[in-house]
């Protein structure tokens, strides 16, 4: 059985919207994106590399898979997030993209009833990186088993949150955090 396992960089208000670049998300007028560069350090990398590597197949939502397969199939292959971006099996969650996918590796599952199923199958973690509103999903349906949050020292006052307004509860067990040299608290949760 395979796990899911969520990957985000938050604000301390819980922002999700725009981590890594001002034009990234824009909805909603958003005028804040890019916040999580200036936080970045060695250890958050180290951390980040040893994370990705554990995961056996990524999942997307539509947005973010589109942001990925942009411009990680054009960095040089001796960038480690790259070389493990662009070989790893990938699946990205839409009803509008359609197959075939332009990105390596790629599939698409019609909803999150398939991941549900994938989790049924044997393998590794399936990580889910950024892509908040099929985060969203998956939380509602009870797949996630594990969720690895980076909070950032940071807060925006606005924008998407991983949690938001009727989110449904959940009591979470903290079994690892790391703080890198800029502030940022990388836990790592467990559903109790």
């Amino acid at each position: 059985m395979s796990r899911v396992v969520i990957t985000n960089n938050l604000t301390l208000d819980g922002v999700m919207q725009s981590p890594s670049h001002p034009d990234e998300d824009r909805r909603g007028g958003f005028e804040h994106g890019g916040w999580a560069a200036p936080y970045a350090d060695q250890v958050m990398a180290d951390f980040m590399a040893k994370r990705i590597e554990k995961d056996g197949t990524m999942l997307f939502g539509r947005r973010t898979y589109e942001q990925f397969a942009s411009y990680w199939p054009h960095q040089p292959d001796d960038n480690p997030y790259a070389a493990v971006l662009n070989n790893r099996r990938k699946y990205v969650v839409s009803t509008t993209l359609s197959d075939p996918l332009p990105w390596a590796s790629s599939a698409r599952l019609d909803g999150v009833e398939a991941v549900a199923r994938l989790k049924e199958e044997p393998g590794g973690d399936m990580g889910v990186l950024g892509s908040g509103e099929l985060a969203q999903s998956l939380m509602r349906d009870g797949l996630v088993d594990e969720y690895v949050l980076s909070i950032h020292p940071l807060v925006l006052g606005s924008g998407r949150r991983l949690f938001p307004e009727g989110s449904p509860s959940a009591k979470l067990e903290l079994v690892e955090s790391v703080t890198t040299t800029t502030g940022v608290v990388i836990g790592t949760y467990r559903p109790r």
